[in-house]
């Protein structure tokens, strides 16, 4: 039957493609915030939500490897790459999310204020945010 295909057929099929990467790719932006709720206008996230579609379209290149052409690995290396860079963006920006600032900024004024050593814990920061990367499984698969 694979003789059977006309290049409409293929082109089609290369529509329905991109048209499936772009949804999984929204279905991520919105977990992430990125995309308000249509009816409520508020922006959820769920952070692991957004991991998983990012994690399907990665097995979906994987999984397709030579088998797509350059305008559908493209849109799919494109809408990856993006992904992961709002993906980390978010992620930090939760890290230091509204919660943990506002129960971390009364605890660290006397901390400051007490000790000296407040210094010190700045330059640790540099390597805070490798400590944090090595704490998200995301940042292990995306380096490759």
């Amino acid at each position: 039957m694979a003789e059977l295909q006309t290049s409409d057929a293929s082109g089609e099929m290369a529509q329905r493609f991109i048209e499936l990467v772009m949804m999984q790719a929204q279905n991520a932006a919105y977990a992430m915030g990125q995309i308000p709720h249509p009816e409520t206008g508020e922006a959820p996230m769920n952070l692991e939500l957004a991991r998983l579609f990012i994690d399907q379209l990665i097995v979906l290149r994987t999984k397709t490897r030579g088998n797509l052409s350059q305008e559908e690995l493209g849109v799919l290396n494109n809408a990856i790459s993006n992904l992961q860079l709002v993906f980390v963006e978010v992620s930090k920006g939760e890290a230091g999310g509204a919660q943990p600032i506002e129960e971390a900024a009364p605890v660290e004024e006397p901390v400051a204020e007490a000790a000296a050593p407040a210094p010190e814990p700045e330059p640790a920061p540099a390597p805070a945010p490798a400590a944090e990367e090595s704490r998200k499984k995301f940042s292990k698969s995306y380096g490759a």
